[in-house]
This record gives C-alpha cells, structure tokens and sequence, in this order.
C-alpha cells in the first residue's frame, strides 16, 4: 500500500501536528497484514487493522478495542515497562485527535519506542548475539513461563485432538504448494511423523496436561520479538488474538526461538538457549516433546512465506525470494523429523577440573543436552539453582537420587535421538558402572571423558568461582581425591583423559 492510498487517519498520524509530544520527523509508518505502527520517536502507536482472517478478527471498532486491551494486558508478563496505554482516537470536522471529547472512531495502543538494533533479530545481523545472550534468555523465558497462568480450560488446549488439529491445518493449506517450494517427499514424510507422534505417544501429551506445562505462553517467541531494552531482555508482542496460538505446551514457545536462531545457521547460539532453559525450569522430559514442535514452528514459517505466492499485488523478484526461503523452512521442517542417534557421554572428574566447561563446549559443537548435577539435585531438593545448597542435600541418598534421576534422564533423552551429557564427578565404579549397563543394554554409544588437572589449578579454580550453581568448595578436593576410585579395566574402552590445563579443540576433534 502506497502512501497515496492510506486511510485519512494515517495520513493524519504521520504529520506531527497530530501527536502532544514532539516527534522525530519523518514519522516512520511499518505495515503488517493486520496493524499500522507509527514510529514517532519517543513513542510508538499502534492500530488495528479491520480484518478478518478467522484465525485473527479485528472487523468491528468493539474487537479491536478488546483486542488492544489484551495485547497491553498480556505483554505487561514480558514487557510491562514498553507497553503504556490503549487511547481512543476521535473526529471532529474531519480532523482526527487522540483522546478527545468527539466520537471514538478508532483506538491505539501507545508504548515507548526502542530502536530498532536493540532487537535480537538485528544484533544476530550484525553479528552481536552472543552465548550470553542467549543464555540470559534461556533464564527470562524459563521466569516468564514459570508466572504464566494455567487453568483446566487452558489445560484443554494440550490434549492431543487440539495440538493435532493444529497441526494437521497446516498440511491442508499447503498442499497446493507441493511441486513449488515443498516437495512431495518431505509432504508425506514430515505429515507421516507427526501421526506416528500422536498416535504412538498419547502419554506424552497427557503428562504434560497433568504436570502444568500448558500454558499461557508467548506464541509467537522468534528473534524479532525479543528486545534489550535498559539492559533487560523483553519479550513482546506475544499473541493475543487466538487462544490456542498461545495457550500451549512451554516447549512450544521454546522451539519457536531454537527453530529460527538455526534457521538462521547457529545452532550453537539454540544449544546454549534451549540448556539455559531447560536446566532453569528441570523440565527435561518436556525435551521429548521439542522436536514436533520444531518441525510444526519451521513448517508455519514455510506456510505464512508461501502464502506471498498467492499474492497479485506482490513484484516478482519478492516472490522468487519467498518460494526459496519457504522451501528452506519445509525443508527445516522436514530435518526435524528425522531418527537421529542417540549418545551418552559422561563426564568425570574432580570439582574444578573443567568438567562443566568441557560439556558446555561438547553440547554447543554435537547439540546435545548438558545435563548438570548441581541443577539435578536442586531441583530434587526444590531450592533455587544459584541458593547454596546444606548439608542435607549432600547425604549419600540424596547423592544417589540425583545419580538415578541423572540415569533416567540420560537413558530417556538417548533413545530418543538425544546425545546427552551427564556433567558429575563421577568418581565411584558403581555409579559409572550403572551408567556402562544401562547404555549397553539400549545399545546407546557411550564414551566417559575424564578430566584432570594439577591439584593446585583445582583449588584456583574452585577459589575464584562465582555466579555459579555449583556448592563445592577447595577445602573438599583432598577427601574427594581420596575417595576416588579407579577405573576399572572394563572401563577402559571408554575412557578419554582429557588434560583440562590445555586447549579443549584439538583433544577433543575426534568426538565432534
């Protein structure tokens, strides 16, 4: 749409006469499908267009109000400090004002404008979005759907016939778009996975209706809805127009930002979010449900790019640039989908010797899940992960329920395509000899990496920790080394030492 054809009220809203604050000129006008966003300087407002696609309707001025007053309502979770107000715009001898005492001819959400390279879409362009980044957002995600609310009608939207009709939807729209950008192979076979996942896993989806993990999530959490903004991560611009796009299981939400940072080539950068995640909220198990949702985020990324195909009004070198990033995303869509093997690598060693640094770096390079025996066993003991832990959460049961919960877990995880890492000392024979059993018997590959160093990096090392969740301290080293035990000649296949005084890369090349 041209600016010679806008509605009177947008033209009206990019003069600077029209707002009560001083603007900066030119007031820049983004459209979407469904909104005007005027970006005056200061502020932002944004409106409603009147339309109605069935799965979003802002058609009447009484929708569009309700619906602005939920957009304000539910992006205060993620956003509170962006999102000011819902103004009514009113008419009086063809001028139009915000506020105003006239008819109410239209209404718009106003919030602080931030600029546009503070979003973590722009700062991945511009090769700014780090590790730490990411892991930060690992930790606000796992904090905002910790306070999302749930209730039994919420719940609702978690059985199986609600997610597969969802899901399902998509495959019918995009059947016409088999022979351009989706292929007839990745068709069959990527809707031939999800029915196998329904159909053979109802349990799944059951636990996680009964254990809270559906919710009133974002919906839409992809790198352009998260911002820096006062040195805080926000997450805005959440769904507000449909409630089964938001009222969904967590990893949901989670797959939508994995799904677009390795969209995008970075895998490693979706590694470090998606362990940030998971070791913040202990839902480990919900990792047996990402990768359907992945593949169903990457095959709506497909669906909405291929709709511009449909469209007369689009140029075609925008088309052509449209059906190459949709086959990109059913392509995506349909890696998902595939058996992956699954691995076991365990990790041993003292306090301090580099275990936990050596299984950051393994899960960013193989993509695995860094499972931490300090997040375990907080989480067995319901404390806060950066709490220090007493001493109760270190008696020899405790102990051992964190090593069986961490087997679990591990076992679970590797049979279903996962490579796991299990980050633990590591240092009694029958504990990495449960762990030798469990994988032969599910015919798992396994390998034991253990790292040392000189009893003095050790103790260095543990002195000058900090904002970690590990509790061990250097004055244990000594009864820790004492009470290692050797490994034992059945081990032996195993075992990598790994020298943790020198660089990582090159021991480790021939794992990665």
């Amino acid at each position: 749409m041209t600016e010679a054809n806008l509605p009177a009220l947008i033209e009206q809203m990019l003069q600077p006469g029209f707002y009560p604050h001083a603007v900066i000129e030119p007031i820049q006008l983004i459209q979407t499908h469904v909104s005007y966003v005027l970006l005056t300087g200061d502020y932002v407002y944004k409106l409603k267009k009147p339309v109605n696609f069935g799965f979003l309707d802002y058609s009447t001025l009484e929708k569009r109000l309700h619906f602005c007053h939920e957009e304000l309502r539910l992006n205060q979770r993620g956003a509170g400090e962006l999102y000011l107000q819902v103004l009514p715009i009113t008419l009086r001898s063809e001028q139009y004002q915000l506020g105003g005492t006239e008819e109410v001819v239209e209404y718009a959400l106003q919030m602080h404008q931030f600029p546009q390279d503070a979003l973590f879409s722009e700062l991945f362009t511009q090769g700014k979005l780090n590790e730490m980044h990411l892991q930060e957002l690992g930790r606000v995600v796992a904090e905002y759907h910790s306070k999302a609310q749930t209730n039994d009608y919420i719940r609702s939207f978690g059985e199986v016939s609600q997610v597969r009709l969802a899901i399902n939807e998509n495959y019918e729209q995009t059947l016409k778009y088999i022979g351009g950008p989706q292929t007839q192979q990745q068709f069959t076979e990527t809707k031939a996975y999800t029915e196998k996942f329904f159909t053979q896993r109802p349990e799944l989806f059951a636990n996680r209706v009964t254990n809270n993990y559906i919710r009133e999530c974002h919906g839409d959490l992809h790198l352009r809805n998260i911002a820096i903004w006062h040195d805080k991560i926000m997450l805005f611009d959440c769904i507000e127009f449909n409630e089964p796009f938001r009222c969904v299981d967590v990893m949901y939400d989670v797959a939508f930002t994995v799904m677009d940072i390795e969209a995008k080539g970075r895998k490693d950068l979706g590694n470090a979010f998606l362990n940030a995640y998971v070791e913040q909220t202990g839902d480990w198990e919900g990792l047996q449900v990402l990768p359907l949702y992945l593949s169903r985020q990457a095959y709506v990324r497909a669906k909405v790019t291929s709709f511009l195909l449909d469209d007369p009004n689009v140029p075609a070198e925008v088309k052509a640039a449209a059906a190459k990033t949709a086959s990109a995303y059913y392509h995506q869509a349909w890696q998902y989908t595939k058996p992956k093997q699954g691995q076991v690598i365990l990790m041993s060693g003292l306090s301090g010797s580099g275990k936990s640094t050596t299984a950051r770096y393994l899960a960013r390079q193989l993509g695995a899940v860094h499972l931490r025996s300090d997040a375990v066993r907080k989480h067995l003991a319901g404390i806060p992960l950066l709490e220090r832990g007493g001493e109760e959460i270190y008696t020899p049961e405790m102990t051992q329920r964190t090593y069986d919960r961490l087997l679990t877990l591990g076992i679970t995880l590797a049979n279903q395509g996962w490579r796991v890492i299990l980050d633990a000392k590591y240092d009694r024979q029958h504990l990495r000899q449960n762990v030798i059993a469990q994988a032969t018997q599910h015919q798992l590959p396994l390998q034991i990496i253990h790292c040392t160093a000189p009893l003095e990096v050790l103790q260095e090392r543990l002195v000058n920790r900090t904002g970690d969740i590990a509790d061990a301290t250097a004055d244990l080293l000594v009864s820790q080394l004492n009470q290692a035990e050797p490994f034992t000649g059945k081990e032996q296949p195993y075992i990598k030492i790994l020298d943790t005084t020198q660089p990582q890369e090159p021991q480790l090349q021939d794992l990665i």
